[in-house]
């Protein structure tokens, strides 16, 4: 047998132990075994495996590196966020590790719950954003607490990849979405900033030209004053604007839910909205012998004549 063929073999024997060591937790002959490729790639000339073995262990020890934050217990999201956010931003988004070592990052920064450290959120949205990948970027915003630069970044998006008149629909389904979160403020912040700085609105306060806008902003007003017949009205008022996107229905169900007390819809004839408004009516019959301001139905046509007179479209 030739020594090239030997190299070959000692070499194939190396990255074999090395896979195993990797998948079994054995971090530091990994590291070992990593500079003994790299010594011998070196003295044999073989700067490409030499330059892919590197790449590809760069990969491999970002994702060790959250093994070990997560194994020592360190949960300082605060210093380690713009680290880790680097080291994604350096792994090419062709490399299957990179969602690897994502998902590792963000649910070490959970910390028991279920999305995510809203730091982290924010630095990886940032990251994408650079990289024009406006869909990860936008979901990752969502969850995090920037709401300003959510609304710079729907701007964004909207303009160089959504139709002219779908202006209201791309900051109306992010505002659901942080409702469904339960993030009202950052909700509110940006709709404020989106609507303040879009070139189509460019308006701090109702009325808004677009319909579905001028329901966006009395659904945040309503959530605040929790008055369970104000959402009620605004629902029924707007539905043609509700009724542009099925997952509207489902958004906010789900935030009368949160905000409002209702209890879920039950399947029946109607369709999906008949079913949405059903389900206000019932939550309205069953608080009307309660106590405080969530529970008088009193006063809903009052509050009808209220929204009608100011200036709804």
């Amino acid at each position: 047998m030739n020594m090239a063929a030997q190299g070959f073999r000692g070499v194939s024997r190396v990255l074999e132990k090395l896979e195993k060591s990797v998948k079994d937790g054995n971090y530091y002959e990994a590291h070992q075994m990593y500079r003994t490729l790299y010594f011998r790639y070196l003295g044999q000339k073989k700067y490409k495996e030499l330059k892919d073995m590197l790449y590809n262990a760069g990969a491999d020890l970002s994702i060790l590196l959250i093994e070990v934050l997560v194994q020592s217990e360190d949960e300082d999201c605060v210093s380690w966020t713009p680290k880790l956010a680097k080291i994604f931003s350096k792994i090419s988004p062709s490399t299957p590790e990179r969602d690897t070592f994502l998902a590792h990052a963000i649910r070490w920064s959970s910390r028991g719950s279920a999305y995510g450290h809203p730091l982290l959120h924010q630095s990886i949205a940032l990251v994408y954003w650079e990289e024009k990948n406006y869909g990860q970027a936008r979901h990752h915003f969502i969850h995090s607490q920037d709401g300003k630069s959510c609304a710079k970044l729907l701007i964004e998006f909207q303009s160089t990849q959504g139709f002219r008149c779908e202006a209201d629909l791309f900051i109306a389904q992010a505002v659901f979405q942080y409702l469904c979160l339960k993030n009202k403020i950052t909700a509110k912040q940006t709709f404020a900033s989106y609507t303040e700085q879009h070139p189509r609105i460019k308006r701090s306060g109702p009325p808004y030209l677009l319909p579905l806008l001028n329901f966006v902003w009395f659904l945040l007003r309503a959530i605040e004053s929790e008055k369970l017949q104000t959402f009620a009205v605004l629902c029924e008022q707007y539905e043609p604007s509700i009724k542009r996107d099925p997952c509207y229905v489902q958004y906010l169900d789900k935030i009368g839910q949160i905000f409002f007390g209702l209890k879920p819809p039950q399947q029946q004839r109607g369709g999906l909205f008949g079913n949405f408004l059903e389900s206000f009516l019932s939550g309205l019959d069953e608080d009307s012998d309660d106590e405080g301001p969530r529970a008088s139905t009193s006063n809903a046509p009052t509050t009808r004549r209220t929204i009608e007179n100011e200036d709804l479209d």
